[in-house]
Parts: structure tokens; C-alpha cells; sequence
């Protein structure tokens, strides 16, 4: 991750840049070191860009950046020491000591101590970068500017299904598979078809196309898929198999009693199985896992994709299709269909000549193809499209059937905060399921997501859903759906594309098992892939530095007491499915810390108070946690908190003066059966709150008192509360509110929608009511909402009628009923003039 040099030395000069003027700056007398230091700092960054993109082809220049971003962390260390302790005198003028002591703070001896370590560090730093700086003119660099802008520059994210209209070139392999599969074979109920082909060929997408075909979902009683990917562990396959069979699953039977009840789901049923990305040359894996499947009717299938011949081999007898490279005609229609918008190859012919040299580059590779098609969609710049051509890259030594080169060179062309935030997906397994909320709270962690100077009223979080859409785009991300209902993505990378993510992050980040012998000591990011009964060997092997440690399976004890007393510099902490009740009061010790994620443990009851010493920490998860009790007191001088996800058995949320969480962003309260109110005391306002979701707290009644508070919240939830019904107290006749969404779902208490929603006439865009089985009848001021451009009314069976004056709803773009009886046919007949002013209207 050498050429990612340029990313932290961008952070860095920003830093440098907020922090020099600084109060606490002055007081330390070290503003005029930091000055020279981000001299210094931007005379190296100018030729930065240059370096990252010769390196490949010069060992030194690789060897010299790589040096140079080590000296960057440690400048980047330093400054996050700085804002550590600025956020400390902040958190203690507002709730610590007396004026007298706070002062004392900046002058006394604890002052002068923290100047000295700092300025020897700083120095150190300093002549580091100015000896390695020295030997930048050997490599003849060049001076260049980045633009950092990203753009969602593609089409709007769609669902995942394939159609077959999008597919080029492979119609004749889907028509063949499917007579593979129909074909009749006397010497076993359960046969396998094995599409084997090299890596980005399309093997998938074939797959899911005929998975999809009409006249298979007719042939098969059951059809279910599982991606295996390179863990091909039986008891994981039985439970993903039967979780498709059946729908559910009960995580406390065990391997003997999921085997029993699979075979019960197959038995006298013809299925169609997929098994996608299969890696495994373990036969005796695949015959324990064959044999369960026996079960099924005569004529059950199984699809095995897989990169390889020797895997068809070892899984048994079986029809294998060979998918073959596309020819250099579809090649060249794919690559139009990605690379220009319709009808613009005529429009610039040069262009297409210049295209169809790319095309015959990428060998017929589906993937390569789409890859750089999406990198030059929209350039009409010749300059751009012959340096794609002309690249070196394509010089480079390749293996049969490599494609990396073609990716890299889409990776190439990205900002470097973008390439840094790709590099980081390298840290989650293959098949993954990424949730954008989670990956932009990550990627803020670690301080990726950066405002551009003509967008400083942007939130952070806008900038990160701008990159997903961009490296969406760019086609690094697939199978990207979008979730209506809370308003986030889900998406996946290519297993190609993850392994061009492990290529350029591997200096810095790694997956690691727990029989994992060695490890670069340079690592700073790391995800623990297995589970194991003691801290492993090379642990101590690394470095102090490490900045990221996720688990993806539960963890022991004593490694996550290793990593907290260990690696101090941490930023992301994952705990995610622990198993411990109390969490070590040493958590406070990791100042640096970003995020911390704790949810699901089923068994933590209780946060040590010192965790509210993290002032640093913006992203903080608690949900599905059920024995957690309440939030430390102390919960209100984590003052950089954005993102807050909770379970609790406490009867509300947080104590007197919460409200100073001025940088909240996000809170999503999950699953709280005690919970009575929201929020208890408090007589501010959560002023940045943007997004808040209740879910399943069936005993809290009343949202009346807390509405005041929320005046900046955009997108409200409110979901499965059975005695919430929304009214009483404010009537919102003098209730400013920002409504923009709200979304209400399973609230039998609810009868009447509440006043205060009239606080939000001017901003209310979206609203969704579903599963109210209760609700009387919509409000008289209901077409007061002048902005309303969406109305969703799902299963309201007492809805009988809308209210008078409709036709004043004039942004209404869109109506959607369904099951509510009443409501469509008085729509349909007698209230029929009230909605045809609206263009897009659903009835049932």
C-alpha cells in the first residue's frame, strides 16, 4: 500500500491545518514547529502522485515511499495525541474541575511535560522527513495535483437480479446449462453440474441467470443458493443450505439435529442447489456434505462454479460446461454498453477505434471489460483513453487468464482517499456482505472521508455514500441493493476485485487465523479470521501501532486484553458476538479510539464508566445486547459520538444532560423491553441528530415529550412498539421540526397520526404508514403536508376514506394503498377526484 502515501500525507496536512491556530497550540508554544512541518509536508506531497504511479516499475521509488508513509503514521500519531488532549480540556471546562484547575492545566508542570515529549517527537519527525525528503530528486518527480472530487458518474444502484437483456454474449451458455440440467441421468436421484471457468469470466452471473429462468423455477419444488467461497466448512454449508430450504434456522440445535431436519426439508422434493465460488480439494468435505443431499427427489441438481478443473474432479462424476472467453465482437458491445452513454460511440469515433484496441486487451474477460468501460464512461478526452491503452501495466509479466492489471488500472485512476477506502474492504472475507452505514463509519474511523473546500456544509457521511456510489460505479462493488426501509445498501465485491484490494493493501492490512506462523511486522490493520484458546505466537511480533483489530468470530479473553494493553494507537476496535459480561475498565487507556463495536453479545451486562474517557470515539455499537444494562453517567462527555446503536434493560436511555451529545448523527434504539422513555431530564436539544430509529420497545408509550428535542431530525423510524401511539401533549402549531421521512410500522396502539407531525408541513417528503391495524382515519391537516411527495398506506383496514382538500398536495408524485379494502375501493369510486391530480397511483 506504498501508493497510498499520498492519502495520509493529504490527512495529515489537514490536521496541521485545523490544529495550528489552535488555542492550545499557543499555549504550548510548538505552532511555529508546525509550520515548518507542514511545509515540509506539502513540498514532498506535490510530487507524490507521481511517485505512486512509477513505482511499479521502480523498486527504489517503492522502497522510498514505503519509508516515507511509516515517518507519515508517526506524524499522524503525534497530531492525534494533540487532538486528544484538546478534546480533554474541552470535555473538562465543560463538566470537570473548577475554572482555577482547568487553567492550571495549560501552565503547570503536566503542561510543560506534554510540550517536551512533543516537541522531541515533533523534531524527531521533522529531520526524518527532511533526510528522506532529500533523496526525493534521484527519481526525477514531477509536480502534480489531484482532484479529489468524486462523483457518482453511473446508472442509480439497482437490485441484484440479472437480466438476461444485460448480459452480452452468453446466451448460448445459458441455454446449454439449462439443458444440463434437464437432462435426465438414471445413476443417481442428486446429479452436479460444474460451470468451471477463470475468474471474472461471468460464471456467477451465468449462474444466477439460470437459477432465475422461468421454466427452471418451474421444473425445481425447491431452489436455494450459498456462496461457499474458500471456507468450505460443512457444518456452515448445512445450516446456509437449510437456512434457504426452510427460511429458518435454530442456532442452538447443533451440526446432528440442522443434518436431521435438512434431509426432512429435501426429502421427496426435486431441488436445484447452488453452490457458488467453490475452492475446496478436500473430497471428504464434499462426499459428507453430497451424502445429505441425497435425499432429494430424481432429477435434483446441483450447480458447483468453481475456478478450476481439478475441484470438478475431486467433487465426483458430473456434467461439467467449460465457460469459455467472450469473443472479441461481444467483447467490443460490452465494452460500448459500459463505456458510453446511448448512441455516443458514433458521436466520437475516435473514441471507439481507441476502445476496441482496450477491449482486445482485456482477452475476453467479462469483468476487465466492465472494469474499464466504467473508468472511462463519460471522458471524451482521447489523452485519457490512449494512456488507458498505453498504459505499462499491460507490459507487466501477466499469468494465463490474469486480469488484475485491467482492475489496477481502473484502481490507478481513483483520488487517493477513494484508493485508501477500497483498500480497507481488503480486511473483510470474501463474499462478504457490506453494510454502507457500518463501512462510512469505518472508513470516518480512520479519517478517509475528507470535505472538499466548496462543500464545508456536506456531512462526512454524505461523503462516504458519495464513495460507495463512486466505487459502485467504477464496477469494484456488485449486487448492490438498496434498503428501503432504513435507507443504506447492501453490496458485495467480486472475488477478483477483493483480491486486487488484498494486492495493494497488503503491506498494511491482514486476515489472520489463529495457526498463522508469521506476519509482517508492518501491519497496521488486522481481522482475525479463527477462533483459537490462546493469544498466538506472532501476535507480539507486531508492531504498537496497529490501528485496526476485527474479529470475525468470537474471541478469547486474554487477546482482547492483549490487544487494549498492547496497540494504543487503535482507531477501530470490533467485538462483535463476544462473549464477556463486563468490558475491561483498561478500554479507556485506547484514547485514539474511533469506533467500537460490542453488539450481540449476549452476555455483557454492564460498561465500565472509564469508557466515557473516549472522546475520540464517533461510532459506538450496543445493539443486541440484552442483558445490557444502562449507559454509563458518564455517557454525555463522549462529545464526539455520531453513530449510537442500543439495547438496554433500563426504563430510558440516558441520564441528565445527555443532551450535551451535540455530535450525535445517528441513533438507532433496538429492541429495549423495558424502555419507557427515550430521553429522561434532559432540557436541551440533540442539535445534529439527523436520522433516529426505535425498534421493538413495547413499552414505551409516548414520543410526545422527547419531539421537542429532535428539531433536526431529517428520517424518523418507528417500528414494531405495541403500545406507542405517537399522541398526546405537543400539538405542533409552535414545533419547528425537519421532518423529511417518516416511516411508522407495526403500532397497533396508533389511531391517529400526531399533531406534532404538523411541525414539519414545510419539510415532510416521505411518508410511510404500515401495519396499523388500528388507525382511524387520516387527519383532517393531513394536505397541509405541502412538500409530501410520497404517501405508503400498507394493511390499515379501518382507513375507510382520505381527508378533504387532497387536491392541495400538489408536489404528491406518488400514492401507494394496499390492503386496506375500504380505502381502495372508495378510491377507486367516489374519492377517485381527490387523487387523479397525482401521477403515480397504486391501489392494491
Amino acid at each position: 500500500m506504498a501508493e497510498l502515501a499520498s492519502g495520509v500525507a493529504s490527512k495529515i496536512l489537514e490536521k496541521l491545518g485545523s490544529l495550528a491556530y489552535g488555542e492550545f497550540i499557543l499555549v504550548l508554544d510548538i505552532k511555529s514547529q508546525l509550520i515548518e512541518l507542514e511545509g515540509t509536508m506539502t513540498t514532498i506531497k506535490a510530487v507524490l502522485l507521481d511517485a505512486e504511479e512509477k513505482q511499479a516499475t521502480n523498486r527504489a521509488l517503492s522502497i522510498w515511499l514505503r519509508q516515507l508513509k511509516d515517518i507519515f503514521y508517526a506524524a499522524e500519531d503525534v497530531l492525534d495525541e494533540i487532538e486528544c488532549e484538546v478534546l480533554r480540556k474541552r470535555v473538562l471546562r465543560t463538566y470537570g474541575r473548577p475554572n482555577r484547575e482547568v487553567r492550571g492545566c495549560f501552565s503547570g508542570c503536566s503542561a510543560l511535560a506534554f510540550r517536551s515529549k512533543l516537541g522531541h517527537k515533533i523534531m524527531g519527525i521533522k529531520e526524518k522527513l527532511s533526510k528522506i525528503a532529500a533523496n526525493k530528486d534521484q527519481f526525477n518527480l514531477i509536480a502534480r495535483l489531484e482532484d479529489n472530487h468524486v462523483m457518482h458518474r453511473r446508472r442509480d444502484i439497482t437490485h441484484s437480479f440479472v437480466l438476461p437483456s444485460d448480459v452480452i454474449g452468453r446466451d448460448d451458455d445459458r441455454k446449454n446449462i439449462i439443458d444440463l440440467l434437464m437432462h435426465p441421468n438414471a445413476d443417481r436421484n442428486v446429479n452436479v453440474v460444474f460451470i468451471v471457468g477463470l475468474g471474472g469470466f461471468g460464471k456467477t452471473t451465468i449462474a444466477k441467470l439460470v437459477y432465475n429462468d422461468k421454466h427452471v423455477a418451474e421444473h425445481f419444488e425447491l431452489r436455494m443458493w450459498v456462496c461457499v467461497s474458500e471456507d468450505f466448512d460443512v457444518a456452515r454449508l448445512i445450516k446456509e443450505i437449510l437456512k434457504c430450504a426452510s427460511g429458518t434456522i435454530d442456532e442452538n440445535l447443533g451440526v446432528d439435529m440442522w443434518q436431521t431436519s435438512l434431509r426432512d426439508c429435501l426429502r421427496n422434493k426435486r431441488f436445484l442447489l447452488v453452490l457458488d465460488d467453490v475452492w475446496n480439494e478436500d473430497r471428504s468435505k464434499w462426499i459428507e456434505l453430497k451424502g445429505l443431499l441425497s435425499a432429494g427427489l430424481e432429477g435434483s441438481r446441483i450447480i458447483v462454479t468453481t475456478r478450476t478443473h481439478m475441484v470438478a474432479s475431486i467433487m465426483g462424476t458430473g456434467l461439467t460446461y467449460t465457460l469459455e472467453r467472450l469473443s472479441h465482437k461481444d467483447c467490443l458491445s460490452l465494452f460500448v454498453e459500459w463505456a458510453f452513454k446511448e448512441g455516443e460511440d458514433k458521436q466520437y469515433p475516435n473514441l471507439l477505434e481507441i476502445g476496441k484496441e482496450i477491449a482486445k486487451k482485456c482477452q475476453g474477460v467479462p469483468l476487465a471489460i466492465r472494469t474499464l468501460g466504467s473508468l472511462l464512461f463519460s471522458k471524451v478526452d482521447e489523452h485519457e483513453w490512449e494512456s488507458v491503452r498505453d498504459s505499462e501495466i499491460w507490459r507487466l509479466e501477466q499469468k494465463e487468464g490474469d486480469i488484475l492489471p485491467a482492475l489496477k488500472l481502473s484502481y490507478d485512476q481513483m483520488p487517493s482517499h477513494l484508493k485508501q477506502c477500497f483498500a480497507f474492504c481488503s480486511l473483510f472475507p470474501k463474499d462478504f456482505l457490506f453494510n454502507s452505514d457500518l463501512l462510512i463509519q469505518f472508513w470516518m474511523a480512520h479519517g478517509l472521508l475528507n470535505k472538499t473546500c466548496n462543500s464545508q456544509n456536506i456531512e462526512l457521511e454524505d461523503v462516504g455514500d458519495m464513495c460507495i456510489k463512486e466505487l459502485w460505479s467504477r464496477s469494484f462493488f456488485q449486487d448492490v441493493e438498496h434498503d428501503l426501509w432504513y435507507y443504506r445498501y447492501w453490496f458485495k465485491m467480486h472475488d477478483i476485485v477483493h483480491d486486487l484490494a488484498l494486492k495493494v493493501a497488503e503491506e498494511e492490512c491482514s486476515v489472520v487465523g489463529f495457526h498463522t506462523q508469521n506476519i509482517v511486522g508492518t501491519i497496521r490493520h488486522l481481522s482475525f479470521s479463527h477462533n483459537g484458546l490462546q493469544v498466538p505466537k506472532y501476535f507480539y511480533m507486531l508492531s504498537c501501532g496497529v490501528r485496526t483489530t476485527l474479529f470475525q468470530t468470537k474471541q478469547v479473553p486474554a487477546l482482547v486484553e492483549a490487544c487494549i494493553s498492547r496497540f494504543k494507537y487503535l482507531r477501530v476496535l470490533d467485538l462483535s458476538y463476544s462473549s464477556f459480561e463486563v468490558l475491561s475498565r483498561s478500554i479507556c487507556t485506547l484514547k485514539h479510539l474511533r469506533f467500537l463495536n460490542l453488539a450481540w453479545n449476549d452476555r455483557i451486562k454492564k460498561l465500565p464508566n472509564s469508557i466515557c474517557k473516549l472522546y475520540n470515539l464517533q461510532t459506538l455499537l450496543l445493539h443486541g445486547c440484552p442483558r445490557l444494562e444502562r449507559l454509563p453517567k458518564d455517557t454525555k462527555k463522549m462529545i464526539n459520538l455520531r453513530y449510537l446503536t442500543v439495547t438496554t434493560t433500563y426504563t430510558y436511555l440516558f441520564e441528565n444532560g445527555a443532551c450535551h451529545l451535540n455530535s450525535l448523527r445517528f441513533l438507532r434504539v433496538y429492541y429495549c423491553p423495558r424502555l419507557e422513555i427515550l430521553f429522561q431530564g434532559m432540557n436541551g436539544r440533540l442539535t445534529n441528530l439527523r436520522t433516529l430509529v426505535i425498534l421493538g420497545c413495547n413499552r414505551l408509550t409516548s414520543l410526545t415529550h422527547d419531539i421537542k428535542l429532535l428539531t433536526t431530525v431529517e428520517t424518523l423510524i418507528v417500528e414494531n412498539c405495541k403500545e406507542l401511539s405517537l399522541t398526546g401533549g405537543e400539538d405542533g402549531r409552535n414545533l419547528k421540526l425537519s421532518l423529511r421521512k417518516l416511516k411508522i410500522l407495526d403500532l397497533p396502539k396508533l389511531e391517529v397520526l400526531p399533531e406534532w407531525l404538523k411541525g414539519s408541513a414545510d419539510t415532510l417528503q416521505f411518508l410511510s404508514i404500515r401495519d396499523c391495524p388500528n388507525l382511524m382515519a387520516l387527519p383532517e391537516w393531513l394536505p397541509s403536508l405541502k412538500s409530501l411527495r410520497t404517501l405508503e398506506i400498507f394493511y390499515c383496514p379501518k382507513l375507510s376514506s382520505l381527508p378533504e382538500g387532497m387536491d392541495r398536495l400538489t408536489a404528491l408524485r406518488e400514492l401507494t394503498i394496499d390492503d386496506c379494502d375500504e380505502l381502495v375501493r372508495k378510491c377507486k369510486e367516489e374519492d377517485h377526484p381527490k387523487i387523479a391530480h397525482i401521477p403515480s397511483v397504486q391501489l392494491d
